[in-house]
């Protein structure tokens, strides 16, 4: 299993890239796409959208079940990655690179020190 450092995890199992300049991009860690299995179908949240830490903003659907995509920090969505509308299982092949899912203008940069880091978001899959 893939935990890259230099990124932020949620105990939801969403990473968090900090992209400058107040943005971070969001996905899904490789633990859950492993455990959904394969992803089908992806729901994002639009741009312009305003998200709340731990409330769901969209969906993954994969052949064993749907999740909820939760927002691992509060800020506004300025952008989503549309190319998973036709191909979703990029999110299976490449899910800290091309399957991104969505971009967030954070509210509060200090709130990424609240997420895990790699070492701890591994010891919680691990435990």
């Amino acid at each position: 299993m893939q935990v890259p450092d230099g990124f932020r995890y949620t105990g939801e199992h969403e990473w968090v890239q900090d992209a400058g300049d107040g943005l971070v991009r969001v996905g899904i860690t490789d633990y859950a796409q492993d455990a959904l299995g394969d992803i089908v179908f992806v729901e994002l949240p639009a741009p312009g959208t305003a998200v709340v830490p731990g409330t769901a903003c969209g969906e993954v659907e994969s052949t064993k079940s749907v999740s909820e995509l939760f927002a691992p920090v509060a800020g506004t969505v300025t952008a989503r990655n549309d190319a998973l509308d036709a191909a979703p299982e990029t999110v299976n092949g490449d899910p800290y690179g091309e399957g991104w899912m969505f971009e967030v203008r954070v509210e509060d940069a200090a709130a990424l020190e609240d997420l895990l880091d790699a070492p701890a978001y591994t010891a919680l899959t691990e435990g």
